[in-house]
């Protein structure tokens, strides 16, 4: 077996986390309190929003976002198959039912704002946008949709932690990725550009919606046990149906360390990608997704295309024998046997399978440097046949 020289994703930690999560431990305080208090605080400082809430993972914060719109039996929600498939669970733990768009093509993995339009009903209650690879999707025009049809929307930002919009003459040019629909959520899991393992945080301006995930987090409580710890309760009710996602004390102060290099981090992995772009630009026979944008992505993963499906496997086992890791990012959610099952009439979305069956993601994380780009891309054309 060969070890792999170039991993898919790699963790920047060292002292500085291993420091926090020491002094959590001394402290012997070990959920959800004043750490968590603080890492929402800065995070929304950090963010623009009013909200910040911290949470066991994105999936978490997807389903609270749902429960907390009040999306429940009967309601549709539109969602793109071309994500991770907690995007569409999450529709389904609130009895929901998912109704799945299209991609805009190989070029913009995102889903596609018109298969958006054309699938709302009177049933329509919410969107979930997913941001794919760190790259906005079409926020201007999904809000112009959403606010005609008074829609909801989530927005799933576990690829995008740290990305701003890019639309010089809108308004929402400048926000960050996660502040501009109703909520959005993010991931910190272990490959995530943001890492304390497991964990999320949902962001929000509408206080209604912060109080109800705040209080759907913690069981529907009113009180927290470290408001009980520090003597400001004695006493609590429970309000509404409520579940354990609670983030933890340790997660926190991972979380407040990897928050101070987020935007370093990020530089990197987008110095990274344009080196990989300038080292592929030749390659006939692979094709890059969102190559005419490189300011306005976190760069969470690099995705790219080989020609033909068939040439897919054999291209990732020549590059494991060549110690390069890669993925694939994504299969479809509605070809999953649970999803065809249950919806067994979702129509083709042919441009999603098509990409999703050619996709490769290639190596990208901060500690990567040109030298490993450039040998991963030597791999890449002797990997591809005929490729240049």
């Amino acid at each position: 077996m060969n070890d792999r020289k170039y991993l898919l994703s790699d963790v920047d930690m060292g002292e500085e986390e291993a420091q926090a999560v020491a002094d959590v431990v001394r402290s012997k305080w070990l959920s959800l309190g004043p750490r968590t208090a603080e890492f929402e605080a800065e995070f929304a400082r950090q963010f623009g929003s009013k909200h910040a809430l911290a949470l066991s993972s994105c999936t978490a914060g997807l389903h609270l976002a749902l429960l907390a719109l009040d999306i429940g039996p009967g309601d549709e929600v539109i969602v793109p198959s071309y994500t991770f498939v907690a995007s569409a669970n999450c529709i389904l733990y609130q009895a929901a039912t998912p109704v799945f768009v299209d991609i805009e093509g190989d070029h913009d993995l995102n889903l596609c704002c018109d298969d958006l339009e054309a699938k709302i009903t009177p049933r329509t209650k919410a969107v979930i946008v997913v941001h794919l690879a760190g790259f906005a999707a079409n926020m201007s025009r999904i809000m112009e949709i959403a606010a005609r049809h008074n829609l909801a929307v989530v927005e799933d930002a576990c690829h995008a932690v740290g990305a701003a919009y890019h639309a010089p003459g809108s308004p929402l040019h400048g926000r960050m990725l996660g502040t501009i629909g109703d909520v959005g959520c993010f991931s910190f899991f272990a490959n995530k550009n943001l890492v304390t393992g497991e964990g999320g945080m949902i962001v929000t301006d509408d206080s209604r919606i912060a109080e109800r995930i705040r209080l759907g987090r913690s069981h529907g409580m009113t009180k927290s046990s470290w408001d009980k710890a520090e003597g400001r309760a004695y006493d609590y009710d429970v309000v509404q149906l409520g579940y354990n996602y609670r983030c933890t004390e340790l997660t926190a102060a991972l979380g407040m360390i990897q928050l101070g290099k987020l935007p370093s981090a990020n530089n990197r992995r987008r110095q990274l990608v344009n080196r990989y772009r300038e080292r592929l630009a030749e390659a006939s026979r692979l094709s890059v997704p969102f190559s005419d944008r490189l300011d306005d992505s976190a760069h969470h993963i690099f995705p790219v295309l080989v020609e033909h499906a068939e040439a897919r496997d054999p291209f990732r086992e020549a590059l494991n024998r060549r110690g390069v890791q890669t993925s694939v990012h994504y299969p479809p959610v509605h070809l999953f046997s649970q999803y065809r099952h249950r919806h067994p009439g979702t129509p083709s979305l042919s441009r999603t399978v098509a990409a999703a069956a050619r996709e490769v993601t290639l190596p990208l994380h901060s500690l990567l440097d040109d030298r490993d780009i450039d040998c991963i891309c030597d791999g890449v054309f002797e990997s591809i046949p005929c490729s240049v």
